[in-house]
This record gives structure tokens, sequence and C-alpha cells, in this order.
């Protein structure tokens, strides 16, 4: 097992520091989840206030904020620092590593992308398993599987990370209990009326038909595809049935799936689709806890039963595969499969007198 990237928790002190040091020194192992980005940070953060995940999350967005515009703060700087050009792009997403709320997990995590923070991220949380066992911080058999459990701000998931030959060869994750909030609610779009339906799966989903919109889930129309997304979010934002009932942190549409039917398979339906989240940020996978809310409006649907499972494209062609799996009377329990690769290890610095500070986007 390689041990070099051994990673080191942050502690969980309460302080936070009011600005970054003089020389800002941080370093990330980043993977990629069937094409999207995780920039894992595991060391050179501040301490984070917070008894759990979710309060950690709530104080580093702020009071006033929100999960796409949070407060300025020390933390707010990392993530701009690391997400914003020169050493990123507006498609970067990644993940702080923190404590776990108890012994329980392995390790915590808060998700963060170009505008700010979520409280869900599939394709991190597959990332995630496959950087515990790569850095040594989960054991793992060279032939088998092993369970990585991570604390999020929606709650606990897991991560079971599949090997053979010493080799990950994929990740399965399971989320929070998902459920069905809304079906077939009218939105007026500059491109027509969309029924859109609603399911909660740790964040807030809206799926749209792509063809009501006149549009094909392909690369060609992105960028009719984002805006029709936009205005999907938009014209949702105080809906009844965005809210969630645990909690304001998981309420508010936080990604829309427009999504086309593909033949099914000998195992189940199939289905490309874009998902656009954030201020019209493009997930390049299939997008995992969308994944997961795809699966519980087609289990509503009787369109998945046990043992079926679901392909599930990305507008770049990737795969991940769900399923439905006996659950809880909290919701609907689902499993999404895919793989990650590590792309590599990089130490971000910010030098005093850098005109550009925490950088930009275009």
């Amino acid at each position: 097992m390689d041990h070099r990237h051994r990673p080191v928790l942050p502690g969980s002190e309460r302080s936070v520091p009011r600005r970054l040091p003089a020389v800002t020194v941080v370093r990330t192992t980043d993977y990629h989840t069937a094409g999207e980005p995780f920039r894992i940070v595991s060391e050179g953060l501040p301490a984070i206030p917070g008894d759990t995940v979710a309060e950690r999350c709530a104080n580093t967005i702020g009071a006033g904020g929100s999960g796409t515009a949070p407060r300025s703060g020390p933390l707010d700087d990392i993530r701009r620092l690391l997400v914003q050009e020169p050493r990123g792009h507006a498609g970067m997403y990644g993940g702080f590593v923190v404590p776990p709320d108890d012994d329980g997990a392995h390790l915590g995590v808060l998700f963060w992308h170009k505008d700010g923070f979520s409280t869900a991220c599939g394709h991190g949380t597959i990332a995630l398993g496959a950087w515990a066992v790569d850095s040594g911080l989960v054991a793992a058999p060279d032939d088998g599987s092993v369970q990585v459990r991570i604390d999020v701000p929606s709650g606990r998931v897991s991560a079971t990370v599949h090997r053979e030959a010493g080799r990950t060869t994929g990740i399965t994750f399971r989320n929070v209990p998902a459920r069905v909030a809304a079906r077939k609610i009218p939105v007026a779009t500059s491109r027509g009326m969309a029924d859109v339906d609603i399911a909660h799966s740790g964040a807030c989903y809206a799926s749209v038909p792509a063809a009501q919109l006149g549009l094909d889930v392909n690369v060609a129309s992105l960028d009719d595809l984002v805006r029709a997304g936009q205005e999907i979010r938009a014209a949702l934002a105080g809906h009844p049935a965005t809210w969630h009932p645990d909690s304001p942190l998981l309420s508010g549409v936080y990604g829309v799936i427009l999504y086309e039917e593909l033949p099914d398979t000998p195992l189940g339906p199939a289905q490309c689709n874009v998902t656009v989240f954030a201020d019209g940020q493009i997930d390049r996978s299939p997008c995992g806890s969308g994944t997961s809310a795809r699966l519980a409006l087609l289990a509503e649907d009787g369109r998945l039963g046990p043992g079926d499972s679901l392909h599930h494209e990305s507008v770049i062609g990737t795969v991940f595969t769900g399923r439905v799996v006996p659950g809880t009377d909290e919701g609907i329990v689902t499993e999404v499969t895919g793989t990650a690769h590590r792309t590599g290890e990089h130490t971000f610095v910010l030098e005093p007198g850098d005109s550009l500070a925490t950088g930009f986007l275009l």
C-alpha cells in the first residue's frame, strides 16, 4: 500500500484566524470521478469552529450567507484560492477534510465549488473513498472491498472501495436517504413551459426532460442547457417543495438535472443528463447525489424495482450505475457506483504582494 500521502487531519479548535497568513501554503491531492474534478485539501487549513460537520459548514457559510454566497472569511479565501484562476478554474470542485462527527466515521468533509459550499457531493464521496485507501487512512485488502465512512453536511455517507490485485476498480457511494418532494411543477422558461420534479438526496435537485425544452443532452447544446438550468433554478426560489424539513442548510434548489431517455438495458432504465448547479456550473460526471435523486423518482414511477439498475451517462459519456437498496422509513436508500483516479498532488502558494490575491474567474 502507498503510504506516501498519509493525510494530516486538521484540528477542531474553535478559533478562526481573521485573515490568511502572509504566506499561505495549501497542499492538495486531486482526483477526477468520471471526468469531474475533485480537489482534496487536508493540509494548510485554518481551524474551523463547530462540533459536527454540519455545524462547521454552517459556520463557514456564515450568518446571513448562503451556499452560493458565503460570507467572507479565511476558509472561503482558501476556497477561492483553489477554485479560481490562476490555480483553479470555474469547473473545479473540491473538499476540505475535517474531523468526523464521532468515531463511527473515518473523516468529515466540507464540499466546495466556484460559488461556495454544498451539502452533498456523490462524485466527491467516490473520490474520497479512493483517496482514503490510497493515502493509507483506511487499510484495504489487495482483493476485496472496504467501506470508508464519511460525515458530510447532509449526514453520514459511505464509499465502498472495490479492489482487485492491489488496484481500486470501482467505488460504491451509499447516500443519505432520498425522498421525492413534488412532481410536475409547471415552470416557465424562455424555451417554454417545463414540468419539474423535485427530489431531496442530500441536496435538492430539480429534474426536467430536456426534450420538453426542445433540447438534446450533448456538448453542442451546453450553453442552452445551462441557460435553461439557471432559469429553472431561479424560478423555483422559495418554492415550498425545495425546503427540507430538517434544516435550512439542506433547502433550496442546488442542481437542475436536464435528462434524456436512452434505450433500456437488460438491467433497467438508461438515461443521460447534464446537471447544472450553483451559478451555471456543469457537472462533467453523471452527478452522484443527482443520480440518487433520479433513482428516487424512477423508483416512485415503478421503473426501478429490486435487482434493477440505472445506467446513467454524463454529457461527456462517462457512466455511473445506480440502484435502490432496502431502506428505512426516512426515505429511499440509493447506491451509485463509479470510478475515481488520482490526477496529481499539488502545493499551492499565495505569496505576499501577489496583486491577484486569491484569484479571478472569467
